[in-house]
């Protein structure tokens, strides 16, 4: 069947052609200004089966003129046709007329190259024709590579207009076809030449295309090193750069494009950046710093309360618990449906009590201090579901070493009996000043 309609498609346009060669005249017996005006008027209402009836003839014919209208213009016309068959064979449910249409299209582009090469504005013919290329490939051989041609023709003329087209649609296209064809260097010849004056968004584009085209972080690297040696505080590129090193895990490259941008720029990005190289490094007085500084430049709750449990963690790695605990408490009151800050002070309270009982045998007092951390941290579950796992391990840890039965026995504590954790147990506690319950 589909043999069959090929043939049948075949023969009507083997008889159009015919007939169109023999007597190239308007149809039906009507003068040419009839049928110009009523292709136009079909052309102008988007109704492209009425307008290629009336307006075939035109481009079988080439009439320079129409005798009654004054206004008549060949090549405006058959660019027309161009529209006219384009769209019929984007619309054609046939694939054998979606061919056949597009061909002609093809005929009539070669026609105007060929009647007004000299005269016509080769930039924008180049663009159309490579985007009919593009629109038509299913019926164009080697669509991709013949658009391409096209829009490199016309980068070449007029670069700067060619890069901003079209939001830039076509410095993209071409660019992904020399990519697809491992024209590396030529891609990437094309991005320095342009990136100056490209749009924000064709910059996005080129970052996604030299990832295309590097085959390793280092190729990358040696590329944008070359690049910052003649734009030493290109903030882009730095970043760029900063953002492989940490991929790398090189540390040493990270704390110095880090500091390089916080001198250029010390944003809450650039100093939470330092923050996070510092702590990485055990660094931990530097990392309070600068984390400090990246605090008072958000105003995002989320930001705040992530920053402050930072924080609190270097702070604790510190030994230095009731400014871990200061931070945390931050963190929490930043946001309170979060679990972690809950989770850091129960840590907080069980590296008090290591402090404590340092060099001696943990007595009873100290395991109450336990209680407390399982308060922390069943408060941490209760309010956020996704720590529920961790906060399982820890109990698990920190259960078995609270007040046995036989030792509340004898300090003749009932279940659900207050306790104070403070000076009373020890004074080494007497920072943490909470309470706690007595359980079995």
């Amino acid at each position: 069947m589909k043999k069959l309609l090929l043939i049948s498609a075949f023969i009507f346009f083997s008889s159009s052609w015919t007939m169109a060669q023999s007597s190239p005249e308007p149809p039906s017996g009507m003068s040419e200004i009839q049928a110009y005006s009523i292709f136009y008027e079909n052309y102008k209402n988007d109704s492209y089966d009425g307008a290629l009836q009336f307006g075939r003839w035109i481009w079988k014919a080439m009439p320079e003129t129409i005798e009654g209208y004054s206004k008549f213009d060949l090549k405006m016309n058959l660019k027309r046709l161009i529209k006219v068959y384009g769209t019929l064979s984007t619309d054609a449910q046939d694939p054998a007329l979606g061919q056949a249409y597009t061909d002609t299209a093809l005929t009539i582009f070669q026609k105007i190259s060929d009647k007004y090469g000299d005269n016509l504005d080769t930039y924008q013919w180049s663009l159309r024709l490579g985007r009919f290329y593009q629109n038509h490939s299913d019926y164009v051989e080697n669509a991709p590579a013949k658009a391409s041609a096209e829009y490199k023709k016309a980068f070449d003329l007029k670069p700067e207009e060619f890069t901003k087209a079209g939001e830039g649609y076509y410095i993209q296209s071409m660019l992904q076809s020399l990519v697809n064809d491992g024209q590396k260097d030529e891609a990437l010849a094309v991005i320095k030449q342009t990136e100056s004056y490209a749009p924000e968004k064709v910059k996005g584009y080129y970052d996604q295309v030299r990832n295309q085209l590097f085959d390793s972080p280092e190729e990358r690297i040696t590329y944008l090193e070359g690049k910052l040696a003649d734009d030493p505080e290109n903030v882009e590129l730095l970043t760029q750069l900063r953002d492989l090193y940490e991929r790398q895990a090189n540390n040493q490259k990270v704390n110095e494009l880090s500091k390089k941008l916080y001198e250029i720029d010390p944003s809450y990005e650039n100093s939470l950046a330092l923050g996070e190289t510092a702590m990485s490094d055990a660094n931990y007085n530097e990392a309070i710093k600068y984390f400090k500084e990246a605090l008072g430049k958000t105003e995002k709750a989320d930001q705040k309360a992530a920053i402050a449990l930072n924080i609190s963690n270097a702070y604790l790695n510190k030994e230095q618990l009731q400014s871990a605990r200061q931070y945390a408490r931050t963190a929490s009151n930043n946001d309170d449906s979060w679990g972690k800050p809950y989770i850091q002070i129960a840590d907080i309270y069980a590296q008090a009590v290591s402090q404590c009982s340092n060099n001696r045998e943990m007595e009873t007092e100290d395991r109450v201090v336990y209680w407390l951390v399982l308060d922390y941290l069943s408060r941490a579950k209760r309010i956020d579901s996704s720590v529920a796992n961790e906060v399982d391990r820890k109990v698990q840890a920190y259960a078995p070493v609270t007040p046995s039965t036989e030792q509340q026995f004898f300090k003749n504590w009932k279940e659900g009996q207050t306790l104070q954790v403070n000076g009373s147990l020890n004074s080494c506690y007497s920072w943490i000043n909470e309470s706690t319950t007595v359980r079995r």
